[in-house]
């Protein structure tokens, strides 16, 4: 993943827009990759983490060699939304937003589908197991 420092200023200009927060500066994505981890690490049960932590390595190694300035803002962009939400407990119960769905491909919806499945099996297991 490429990132120069005139795209993370083109990211971090701040506009007022009505009652909308300023965007804030994108960190570099070794920095934020190690700021997610460390966010996992406090704020995650240890099954959770685990997964977590395979999840972001992969999705990491998978856009390494990405060169599309647009592709790398948004990948980053999302990452350090997550990385705020966890490290603030607002994800808990939150549901997706219905254009970010309506954006992903076959593949991302396919991956979201099993991610669901294996949550709700995680909790038939762990409903039984009580």
């Amino acid at each position: 993943m490429r990132i120069t420092h005139r795209l993370l200023m083109a990211t971090a200009r701040k506009t007022r827009q009505g009652l909308r927060p300023e965007p804030m500066a994108l960190l570099p994505p070794i920095p934020l990759y190690r700021r997610l981890l460390r966010a996992h690490r406090k704020h995650l049960p240890t099954e959770m983490r685990l997964l977590g932590d395979e999840y972001i390595k992969s999705e990491f190694r998978a856009h390494r060699d990405v060169e599309n300035p647009v592709h790398i803002v948004g990948f980053l962009t999302e990452w350090q939304l997550y990385a705020q939400k966890l490290e603030g407990n607002s994800w808990v119960g939150e549901r997706m937003d219905p254009g970010k769905i309506e954006k992903m491909s076959d593949q991302q919806i396919a991956q979201m589908y099993e991610l669901m499945q294996a949550i709700q099996k995680r909790q038939l297991d762990d409903g039984e197991s009580e």
